[in-house]
């Protein structure tokens, strides 16, 4: 009789286990090549990604766990802070582009691919990429979502470059169940968000909203105190009035301290980057110092930990600046798009061919 009742125990147990959430693969070792020091010291280590897709946004959940997206339907995640890289594409995903991406731990994470019509759409993943659910798809053929920002897992908004003089824009408030479309009257002809490295909306504390827009007439940092409930308008100093001039990127680390980047994004080998700064949390704009590289910004960000350090990055290569823009240090000659930090020990640039920089100041 025992050791008929242990037999089913043991059955049992055996159940639970093979009914288990399914775990992804862990990715194989590989051997790294040498790093490379930045011609203004950082620490600059090459990674090996696992694809050749050009990678476009950056999403740091903390100095172990880091998601990337790009082109082709792809994502990448790290588990061990850049070593190896997991890399797979969404199932009946590789014609979207994933121009954004916001992570929350090792199993949560959502993507955003920007595109015309059906092609802006969102999914989530709640088991590391095991699945993926679409969330929400664009039905309007004149929309185009650039970019998203997430106070929590649970509450974020999307943007889309402006429709008849309207920006349609997306909520939700449940993790994703339910986006909630909303339009913001008086955008000026053709202005939009450029879908460049997913830094075009940003978030601070627990209900700002920060876009940075182009394109149009005016080049705007538009804010939201309320979750993206009621907004205003700030002007800004930067290039604009074309529709491949304006801003591209932007980020606070308080909230009154925030910093914008952009350029002519047609003029990559000219000195087009500019950077704006504000101290009065998105009121008002001033022009900071052009960072040192070519063309134009697609990405500013701030390093965590520190009082005033941000990077910049684009086609021409990467900055960086310890006075918020005030002065530029070579960082990088190489071509990226996004970036991400962690804080000074870790940070990750990413590009064109699946180039994945890991940087320590």
């Amino acid at each position: 009789m025992l050791a008929t009742r242990l037999v089913i125990l043991l059955l049992a147990l055996s159940a639970c286990v093979s009914y288990g959430p399914p775990k992804p693969p862990k990715p194989a070792p590989v051997t790294l090549p040498p790093p490379r020091e930045s011609p203004s010291g950082p620490k600059l280590q090459d990674l090996v990604s696992g694809t050749t897709q050009r990678l476009q946004a950056v999403s740091v959940v903390n100095d172990k766990v880091v998601w990337v997206s790009g082109t082709g339907g792809t994502y990448a995640v790290t588990l061990d802070g850049g070593a190896t890289w997991r890399t797979a594409t969404v199932p009946e995903a590789d014609s979207l582009e994933f121009r954004d991406v916001a992570a929350f731990d090792n199993d949560n994470a959502y993507l955003l691919s920007a595109g015309n019509g059906t092609n802006s759409r969102i999914y989530r993943t709640v088991d590391a990429g095991v699945d993926w659910a679409i969330q929400f798809v664009n039905r309007d053929s004149a929309a185009f979502y650039d970019c998203f920002a997430f106070w929590d897992k649970d509450n974020g908004l999307a943007w889309s470059d402006a429709v008849n003089g309207r920006f349609p824009y997306v909520t939700t408030t449940d993790g994703g169940e339910v986006w909630r479309r909303h339009e913001l009257d008086g955008a000026t002809a053709n202005e939009g968000a450029f879908a460049a490295s997913g830094t075009c909306v940003t978030t601070q504390g627990n209900a700002a909203a920060f876009v940075a827009t182009g394109g149009g007439e005016k080049a705007r940092v538009l804010r939201s105190a309320d979750r993206g409930l009621t907004w205003q308008s700030a002007t800004t100093p930067i290039t604009q009035g074309s529709r491949t001039t304006g801003l591209t990127s932007v980020a606070f680390r308080n909230p009154r301290d925030g910093i914008a980047a952009g350029g002519d994004i047609a003029g990559k080998d000219s000195a087009t980057a500019e950077v704006i700064r504000t101290s009065d949390g998105g009121v008002t704009w001033t022009l900071a110092a052009r960072p040192t590289f070519p063309g134009p910004v697609f990405a500013v960000v701030y390093v965590p930990g520190t009082d005033a350090t941000v990077v910049a990055v684009g086609p021409g290569g990467a900055s960086w600046s310890a006075d918020e823009g005030r002065t530029w240090r070579v960082l990088d000659s190489l071509s990226y798009w996004s970036a991400g930090f962690a804080g000074k020990s870790g940070g990750w640039l990413v590009g064109p061919g699946g180039r994945i920089t890991k940087v320590i100041f």
